[in-house]
């Protein structure tokens, strides 16, 4: 899957002091539950969620929540090391407050749940702040997704067909009809990362969200949009899209995604947005055949409708794929590919080495 403005905060803005941090490993603990894939279904969790007392009079504790997929694990060691650099890399850097949890999201099936959450609780022993894992089974949640993103499946995957297994490339497109309404606000991430900064700072940027605005993403980093677009910028010759940045409309880089969910979920034109006919009249509109999934739903909606989205800085999503660069973009290519700032999470897109510490 693949999705710059405001400046680069440096360092890590909420690291509790030593002896805070010595007394979170102490505590870290690690909830294992099996949202449809045994033990607990998706929705008894949800009851279960709902049915719970009022926590005391003072402040609860608070959840972050972060969801990847892992999927086909078991027949593809390059994404178990992927996945194991990645979430080494987050726990490295990764310092939270006294009083919150961060919710791990793991979206698997089959073999690769036992594979994944076998790495998480390799990993998460040396954590040094409160963690849960969430494992939510893939064909549940394409049971529920697919009535959604059915229709807009043949614009945005590769194929002629509409598959029932592709749904699940539309997770974040329509994620807040999916998880209980308790769960406000989520980022999902892919799993070619490498994090250089505290998670916790990500978060802080549902605070920079402008009114309107339901999801965070960046730009995309290549040509890529400039070349989907072809028919449509040779009609509107003067057209900003699939220009390159700061002044045009590259796209969007789906592999870091911010999703505010109740402003999603309370949102009328973005719900409007999902309807069959609105999609058909923006890909007619547009001449637009993607193959990327929920990334290429978010730039042709972004190319229409900019305000719902706020722009992540590149630094939080330094892509570092090249491939348009050899295939016929090489004299417009750094226009896209330029990030200043102290790079904060690394994007090793198109199977790109990632830089060493």
């Amino acid at each position: 899957m693949a999705a710059l403005r405001g400046s680069a905060r440096r360092g890590c803005l909420r690291c509790p002091q030593p002896a805070a941090l010595a007394a979170a490993a102490a505590v870290a603990v690690c909830a294992f539950y099996y949202l449809g894939g045994g033990g607990e279904t998706f929705s008894s969790a949800t009851r279960r969620l709902r049915a719970t007392p009022p926590a005391p009079a003072g402040p609860g504790p608070r959840g972050l929540h972060l969801l990847f997929m892992f999927t086909k694990a078991e027949r593809n060691p390059a994404l178990r090391d992927k996945a194991q650099a990645a979430l080494r890399s987050l726990l490295r850097h990764g310092r939270l407050g006294a009083a919150e949890v961060l919710h791990l999201h793991l979206v698997t099936e089959g073999a690769s749940r036992d594979i994944g959450l076998g790495l998480l609780r390799d990993l998460l022993r040396g954590a040094a702040f409160r963690h849960q894992v969430i494992v939510h089974d893939v064909n549940e949640l394409t049971e529920k997704l697919f009535p959604i993103v059915e229709a807009m499946q043949k614009h945005f995957s590769a194929g002629s067909g509409t598959y029932y297994s592709d749904s699940i490339f539309f997770l974040s497109v329509a994620m807040h009809r999916i998880m209980p309404k308790e769960i406000t606000r989520i980022i999902q991430v892919d799993l070619d990362l490498k994090y250089k900064t505290n998670i916790r700072e990500l978060f802080d940027e549902f605070d920079n969200f402008p009114e309107g605005a339901v999801i965070g993403i960046a730009r995309e980093m290549q040509p890529v949009y400039r070349h989907t677009f072809w028919q449509y910028r040779r009609e509107n010759p003067q057209t900003k899209v699939g220009e390159p940045p700061p002044d045009g409309l590259p796209g969007f880089n789906s592999g870091v995604l911010l999703l505010n969910l109740e402003a999603m979920r309370q949102s009328k034109l973005y719900n409007q947005l999902l309807e069959p006919t609105m999609v058909q009249k923006l890909t007619e509109k547009y001449h637009f055949k993607g193959h990327l999934g929920d990334q290429d739903f978010f730039t042709m909606v972004g190319m229409e409708h900019p305000e719902l989205f706020h722009v992540l800085d590149c630094t939080w999503n330094r892509q570092l794929c090249t491939w348009w660069r050899d295939h016929g973009y090489s004299d417009v290519f750094d226009q896209y590919f330029r990030c200043e700032g102290q790079v904060r999470i690394y994007h090793g897109n198109c199977n790109t080495p990632i830089p060493e510490d």
